[in-house]
């Protein structure tokens, strides 16, 4: 038997993870992501996948980001049918992160409509609320370490990631007549001694490793985020500005909620009302209660209720669009926490639409920004930037913090790496831009002396021959 790989997604680009393990007559999808940033990525979102989603036996998720599970409803639509495998937490965040979605794509696609600036007649979604739908029911969660078997000759095995709630890495085995291989997926890693999520997970041993590279070139330490923070915020406040900060509901929400409360309780920084705007974000700080044993913050139970930091009398959560929109009078300092983290859609829109005008107000950028999206071109000083079909002008004060990144850097993808016994038959970087790609796969071959291989998108490779 013969194992082959077709990389259809994350190949040279940090988004739209999707790699097919073909094992015989078994086809085995490894991730289902969206492509998110430049238009030219995007567009691929539209494309026909290169193989029939029916023929598809079976999706392993790796964890809930978009870039990972986001086009799953269109692969269901399109008519796979097949167990989607994924840890618990996992398919507690598909629910709402894929719902949240499809209602994206559905507005986004009614208001082009209204505005008239599709080139569609009639701009359809790429996926709707019925799609997302369907995915949930052939979702099929597991706890970490155990045996899943997929096939009568192959399983999988989940790994704790560290990266967000339910992150794993996956370890695939593929019994053939001959002999057991084995294939090591990262993922996206975590970062160690992160003050919320648990260390990435050690294997031993793969015989084939595919690893993300998304700060493959970077260093991104955190000792001096909370002085970034200080420094960040006072000035803020002494601007008598908002502070608003486009931020993933997943993950990057939570650890600014984490380290707000740390200082503000330390007096480090004024005592602020604190506003998450994001419906997505909301239900899955509730998420971080229920699965309370995936992370360090203490969860305590009173009477029926789980309570945790996330419960502070500071912090208020906007339930409704007219809350939210009420948020834009407010000309005082304030912290703003909304999604999408790259400022690609949800209500972090209408917050910069009437922001970035405004002397006073600050811009806070927390995490990675993708080549074409909205927060690169504002971090990289675009004077204005196209929002609703206008042009927006930027006057307001742009900054960002670094090391809040809740993927592994450089040193730590290394320190990841130095676990395996030996040297996998083949390493693929992927799931990096390529400059980053590149450079940690020139690292990989100096370092370890590792073969590696940079895949291009929709590229194919034999793994095993006559297994």
């Amino acid at each position: 038997m013969d194992v082959k790989i077709k990389f259809l997604g994350a190949a040279r680009s940090v988004t739209g993870s999707k790699y097919l393990v073909e094992a015989g007559r078994q086809k085995i999808l490894l991730d289902c992501g969206l492509f998110q940033g430049q238009k030219a990525l995007r567009l691929r979102n539209w494309d026909k996948l290169p193989i029939d989603p029916a023929e598809i036996h079976t999706v392993v998720i790796t964890h809930a980001h978009i870039d990972h599970i986001g086009y799953l409803p269109r692969l269901v639509k399109d008519g796979f049918s097949g167990k989607i495998i994924c840890t618990a937490a996992t398919e507690d965040l598909m629910k709402i992160m894929l719902m949240d979605a499809a209602k994206l794509q559905e507005e986004e696609a009614l208001f082009a409509f209204k505005r008239g600036y599709s080139k569609h007649s009639r701009p359809e979604p790429l996926f709707n609320s019925g799609d997302a739908k369907a995915v949930l029911s052939l979702v099929d969660s597991h706890v970490f370490k155990k045996d899943i078997f997929i096939a009568p000759n192959m399983l999988v095995r989940f790994y704790n990631a560290g990266h967000i709630l339910g992150a794993a890495i996956v370890e695939m085995k593929i019994e053939g007549e001959k002999e057991t291989k084995s294939i090591v997926f990262s993922g996206d890693l975590g970062r160690y001694q992160d003050p919320i999520m648990y260390d990435p997970e050690s294997l031993p041993q793969a015989d084939v490793l595919v690893i993300e590279s998304t700060y493959g070139n970077k260093l991104n330490p955190q000792t001096d985020v909370e002085e970034q923070l200080i420094q960040i915020v006072r000035e803020a406040y002494n601007n008598n500005g908002a502070l608003l900060i486009p931020a993933f509901a997943l993950g990057r929400t939570q650890s600014l909620l984490y380290y707000f409360n740390k200082l503000m309780s330390a007096g480090a920084i004024p005592l602020l009302p604190i506003y998450i705007d994001s419906p997505m974000a909301i239900n899955v700080t509730d998420l971080y209660e229920r699965h309370g044993s995936l992370h360090k913050i203490t969860v305590t139970r009173q009477g029926t209720q789980l309570v945790s930091i996330f419960d502070s009398p500071n912090i208020h959560y906007c339930h409704s669009r007219e809350s939210s929109k009420a948020l834009n009078e407010i000309r005082k300092p304030i912290i703003i926490i909304s999604a999408s983290g790259m400022a690609t859609g949800g209500r972090i829109l209408h917050h910069l639409y009437h922001r970035l005008p405004r002397e006073a107000d600050t811009i806070l950028f927390a995490g990675f920004q993708a080549e074409g999206s909205r927060g690169r071109d504002i971090l990289e000083g675009e004077k204005s930037i196209k929002m609703f079909g206008e042009q927006v002008p930027v006057k307001c004060n742009v900054r960002e913090v670094y090391g809040l990144s809740a993927h592994a850097d450089q040193s730590e993808l290394m320190r990841w790496i130095n676990q395996f016994d030996h040297a996998p038959k083949k390493t693929f970087v992927t799931h990096g831009e390529l400059e980053s790609a590149l450079a940690f796969a020139r690292l990989l071959e100096q370092k370890k002396g590792w073969k590696t291989e940079v895949p291009e998108y929709l590229e194919s490779s034999v793994l095993f021959e006559g297994i």
